[in-house]
């Protein structure tokens, strides 16, 4: 179903393991979760296909990233130039687009708490070359490239970055970062930065002089402009500042689940009167509600209804945050860097191993795709969520 071209290859295989870099045993089983179906009936199967087969398919965050299978690895990995990328996996996601950051927050080539230019355009770069040595995705810079991801059956990915840090108090870098390709960037992540205030902290500033001057260059130059970790002030204040539609990628509703890292209704709507689309995140222990005592496909669809009924179908999508291995690890092994329990507070819960229905890449849009169709959406209704929604904003923001 809308599958990818893949012709084998795994990342680096240009190079020799152990010699030109250190190979680590990875968590890239495809099965590594007990299987999880839907039970679509053969008329729901075939409804799923049409939408994968004829229109596009848009994530607005996942990753091909993969994790080490020892939890003791983790750190030193993401301390290595070579970091793993599922071509496989991604060529049977289904998906059209993905806006990818190449991981970039738990990126410490160079430092110990990332976050640093040094260790992002490090990572791009090495990025870019293994990308350059396969046949299932391709970057885009585009709204042109997007469109032909399908008729190329590759997957187009929209270079992101989750924050910007490494912008320090440089504005021209906005400028580097989109001639190196990056068409999508974070105004914060869960702490304070040059630009505004994150998401996990006490006090909310809101975005700061410098944070405006960003927002006005990336407006200029065509770069789409996410809040998802941004404070509630500073998100509201770029809204207001941004010429352009403003992205939530990846977030849920802090109405179903109190805590900094969903977004209350206000901003929720005001994202949506702006012309903004709200993505509907995945990743464990983030879109859970008081429903469910574990982290399942139903939960987070539980934040896509709730979010869809309160700004309407022209401003909601899917973005499920998720990658190859175990997410939980790697949320456990960076948390004092990026203080993600921080993010996760204000409810009491037991962390979820994982997300029931949407593991990872492979089967997350599916199963998304699948549950609305099971959940009686109309056709019309689905192809805005799915990917018609983005790609008009998108249409209006990107430079051909």
């Amino acid at each position: 179903m809308n599958l990818k071209e893949y012709n084998g290859y795994q990342s680096y295989d240009y190079l020799t393991a152990n010699k030109d870099y250190k190979k680590y045993e990875l968590d890239d089983d495809l099965e590594r979760v007990p299987p999880f179906s839907l039970d679509l009936t053969e008329e729901q199967e075939a409804n799923l296909k049409e939408i994968f087969t004829k229109h596009p398919v848009v994530s607005l965050r996942d990753h091909g990233f993969i994790v080490p299978e020892k939890s003791e690895d983790i750190l030193p990995y993401c301390g290595e130039l070579h970091t793993a990328f599922h071509y496989e996996g991604i060529a049977k996601s289904g998906m059209d687009v993905m806006f990818e950051n190449f991981m970039d927050g738990i990126t410490i080539i160079t430092s110990k708490n990332g976050l640093k230019w040094d260790d992002v355009i490090y990572m791009l770069g090495m990025r870019y070359a293994d990308i350059q040595k396969q046949d299932t995705v391709f970057i885009a810079s585009s709204y042109k490239d997007l469109q032909q991801a399908k008729q190329k059956k590759k997957v187009a990915v929209l270079p992101s970055l989750e924050t910007a840090n490494i912008l320090e108090n440089e504005v021209n870098r906005v400028d580097i970062l989109y001639g190196l390709g990056i068409r999508c960037m974070g105004i914060t992540y869960n702490e304070s930065n040059t630009l505004g205030t994150g998401l996990a902290e006490k006090n909310d500033g809101g975005l700061t002089n410098f944070g405006r001057r960003v927002v006005e260059r990336m407006n200029q130059l065509g770069m789409i402009i996410d809040i998802s970790h941004c404070s509630d002030k500073t998100s509201i204040d770029v809204i207001e500042l941004s010429q352009d539609p403003v992205f939530i990628t990846h977030a849920g509703a802090r109405a179903l689940w109190n805590t900094p890292r969903m977004k209350p209704d206000y901003v929720l709507e005001a994202c949506a009167e702006k012309g903004g689309v709200i993505g509907i995140c995945a990743a464990p222990n983030t879109t859970l509600t008081k429903r469910s005592s574990e982290h399942t496909i139903e939960s987070v669809m539980e934040h896509f209804e709730y979010i869809k009924n309160l700004v309407g179908i022209d401003h909601v999508g899917l973005g499920p945050d998720t990658f190859y291995g175990d997410h939980v690890a790697l949320q456990n092994a960076f948390d004092d860097i990026l203080r993600i329990s921080d993010s996760h507070s204000g409810e009491s819960f037991e962390d979820s191993a994982y997300v029931k229905g949407l593991e990872n890449p492979t089967e997350a849009m599916k199963n998304m795709v699948g549950w609305l169709i099971k959940n009686d959406y109309t056709k019309s209704d689905i192809k805005k969520a799915v990917g018609w929604n983005a790609m008009k904003i998108m249409k209006s923001i990107l430079k051909d």
